[in-house]
């Protein structure tokens, strides 16, 4: 079982079993909603129990997902795609995880639009898109 929250604690999660290696995402939204780059991992969505739901406010983001995130601290927590028949999983941040995670960054996705500011020198796989 792994557990996290938000900043202020107002929402809380549980991710049953172990968690998949995450992905980091240097695209430009995910830059914005976040500040830097974006690390997540893709869970079941049955894995995911969430207590606190009704503080979490949703972003539409695209015509293909939404963002969620605390109403009340503004911590970056869910990647959810809205085509949930074909998509069975839900993207939680990594950061908002209490330690140990006992998993392992995998790679780095969308790094052709990533910042100017900073490069990726871990040797893990990059997809340009």
């Amino acid at each position: 079982m792994h557990r996290g929250s938000c900043l202020c604690g107002a929402v809380t999660f549980q991710v049953a079993g172990d968690l998949p290696p995450p992905s980091a995402c240097h695209c430009s939204l995910c830059r914005k909603w976040t500040g830097h780059y974006e690390v997540s991992t893709d869970v079941a969505r049955s894995a995911l129990t969430i207590d606190g739901s009704e503080s979490i406010k949703w972003y539409q983001s695209s015509a293909k997902v939404r963002r969620g995130f605390c109403a009340n601290c503004g911590a970056s927590l869910f990647f959810d795609p809205l085509d949930q028949a074909k998509h069975n999983w839900i993207g939680v941040s990594m950061g908002a995880f209490a330690a140990p995670t006992h998993t392992q960054l995998k790679m780095h996705i969308f790094v052709a639009d990533k910042g100017d500011y900073y490069e990726i020198a871990d040797g893990l796989p990059q997809n340009q898109q």
